[in-house]
């Protein structure tokens, strides 16, 4: 299958559709793109499976539009949406990462009816599908956490720290929140230091810069209850996500499986990829 722009208005995505089968629509996180699938990608295609990957907006190939509010996850859903509509896919099943789960989730609430299965790394669903607290609760009782949430809040400071030395900034955030230093070549490191050198960092922050709207946005869906078919791949040693926020889970996603990838930070799919890809296709084959 060809690989495809898709417009959701202004907005223009380079849309990676690979294989046959049923649609899986893969959905990155922060600082990553559509790459980090890279070991995903040609196992779900040799197994029979159609792969749908793209940089999400302000990542990568994507448009990076100027607005904050063209951050908003309702915009971020709508890009997800346009994809399906575009390539003529009724239903798919989303499988993200960080950032992506949340979009996957709040998808999942607010689109249903486009949603086969579910397939979530690391982030659980506590019942609020916009995934982060409001920032003020961030600075009252978890800023030991998401230190760097309230830095990208700070002006333009996200972007003249990434300015003063790009490549130390994006290795701080993929070597802080990794089990293991050696998880990508040097080779697989510049890939995403070109992508964000070329694209900045302005859009990719501002997801989190957008953090209070999306709450206030979705609030009509807090405790909203996801009824899809859901897998939960959880790393034991994320210091981002404890794997203590995945318990309960099934209040809210009751047809819900957990697996825990052991020994793993949190750039799961790329530090684990082998526990992954195993849990995946059995997952997956599970359902067919």
């Amino acid at each position: 299958m060809p690989n495809r722009h898709v417009h959701n208005g202004d907005v223009t995505l380079y849309v990676e559709d690979r294989g046959g089968g049923l649609p899986l629509v893969l959905l990155h996180g922060f600082p990553e793109t559509a790459f980090s699938w890279r070991h995903q990608m040609p196992v779900l295609i040799d197994a029979g499976y159609r792969c749908i990957a793209f940089d999400q907006r302000g990542y990568g190939t994507a448009s990076k539009p100027d607005a904050l509010d063209d951050y908003r996850l309702e915009a971020l859903v709508g890009d997800v949406i346009a994809v399906l509509d575009t390539l003529e896919v009724e239903k798919a099943t989303l499988i993200g990462h960080d950032w992506g789960s949340i979009v996957l989730w709040s998808t999942a609430v607010l689109h249903p009816e486009r949603i086969d299965r579910l397939v979530s790394l690391n982030v659980p669903y506590r019942g609020a599908c916009w995934g982060f607290p409001t920032t003020d609760v961030i600075r009252e009782l978890l800023a030991d956490r998401f230190s760097y949430v309230l830095r990208f809040l700070d002006g333009d400071r996200a972007e003249r720290d990434f300015g003063a030395d790009p490549a130390r900034w994006l290795q701080f955030f993929y070597l802080t929140a990794a089990k293991r230093d050696d998880f990508m070549s040097g080779e697989e490191f510049d890939r995403y230091l070109d992508a964000f050198v070329t694209g900045g960092v302005t859009g990719p922050v501002s997801w989190y810069r957008n953090i209070d709207r999306n709450a206030e946005d979705l609030a009509a869906h807090l405790g909203a209850r996801i009824d899809h078919p859901t897998l939960l791949l959880a790393a034991d040693a994320d210091p981002v996500l404890p794997l203590s926020l995945t318990d309960g889970m099934e209040r809210w996603v009751p047809n819900s499986t957990r697996v825990v990838i052991e020994d793993c930070g949190h750039w799961t799919q790329q530090e684990r990829p082998e526990q992954v890809n195993d849990a995946l296709l059995a997952w997956l084959a599970a359902g067919d």
